[in-house]
């Protein structure tokens, strides 16, 4: 099946909107009372034009960014062009930033699947989205297969951007925080603690960009003025990062499967950091869940 401009799912009051063309990101994911609609995800313009302005977009081959765009793997250096305006390390790999093709489509389902050829990223991979939709929770499953000849390093995680405000709370438990640079690059791992604690958290406001390890694949969010609560799960996922610009409005929580610049270390250390090496052949999933529980 061809890519279209924008597929809909929907289950009770649940909708789902996506736009495969725009780095197969989701364009809509909103609470249906009526004729009245509030988005749970943050609101973006319509239809999408920017990926940047997505309330969701998948992570592929790696998350979030390479220092410098430069590492080495087992005897070869790579080197990796920016691939955002003003930030001199690229991020995210390439699948948000690429069209994404319809597999299968359907009125709770959807299939997307993208295909990345060598170029500046060495490895042949394919890069899958199942999308489920219920009436009370939305499940999205990406995988990468290396389809290369050689081992291929791979990282997954998925980008959701929430609304918030004063009183929105974020709660989840993390062991360590990496502090970071002005290029939001990691320089050193401390606990979890005071500014970095994301226990029962107010989270809008907040002036974080920062890397966590040691989630336990579960983060639960409320504000009064929501008529649910939201839970978040990722049972493949042992890292967390948490965007809250100063100025509020949105924060981000993204479960990952490996820690900012991960891949700037030494193999050695890449377990650790939850980075993987693909065989070829070889496949690695995520798999994100947004269950939307009703208050009271």
């Amino acid at each position: 099946m061809s890519s279209e401009s924008i597929l809909e799912l929907s289950a009770g009051r649940l909708k789902l909107e996506l736009s495969p063309c725009i780095g197969g990101a989701i364009s809509a994911f909103e609470w249906v009372d009526g004729e009245a609609s509030r988005p749970i995800l943050r609101k973006c313009h319509r239809p999408l034009e920017k990926v940047l302005d997505a309330p969701s977009f998948p992570l592929v081959p790696y998350v979030n960014r390479i220092r410098g765009g430069r590492f080495r793997f087992r005897g070869r250096d790579v080197q990796i062009a920016p691939n955002m305006a003003g930030d001199p390390s690229p991020l995210h790999g390439q699948g948000w930033l690429n069209p994404w093709s319809v597999d299968e489509a359907g009125k709770t389902r959807a299939r997307l699947s993208f295909r990345h050829e060598p170029g500046e990223w060495p490895w042949r991979y394919e890069a899958e989205q199942e999308f489920a939709l219920d009436d009370a929770r939305l499940t999205v499953s990406l995988s990468c297969r290396n389809l290369s000849d050689e081992p291929m390093p791979c990282g997954l995680g998925q980008h959701p951007y929430f609304p918030c405000g004063s009183e929105t709370l974020l709660d989840t438990k993390v062991t360590d925080a990496w502090t970071i640079d002005d290029h939001v690059l990691p320089v050193a791992r401390v606990p979890a603690e005071g500014r970095y604690d994301l226990r029962r958290r107010l989270i809008c406001g907040q002036d974080l960009d920062n890397g966590f390890a040691g989630w336990g694949g579960l983060a639960w969010m409320y504000d009064p003025s929501w008529p649910y609560e939201l839970h978040l799960t990722s049972p493949d996922a042992a890292f967390f990062q948490v965007y809250s610009p100063s100025s509020g409005g949105i924060f981000v929580a993204e479960p990952v499967s490996h820690a900012n610049a991960a891949l700037n270390e030494p193999e050695e250390q890449w377990p650790e950091l939850g980075m993987r090496v693909l065989e070829p052949g070889e496949t690695m999933s995520l798999r994100m869940r947004l269950a939307v529980v009703p208050s009271g």
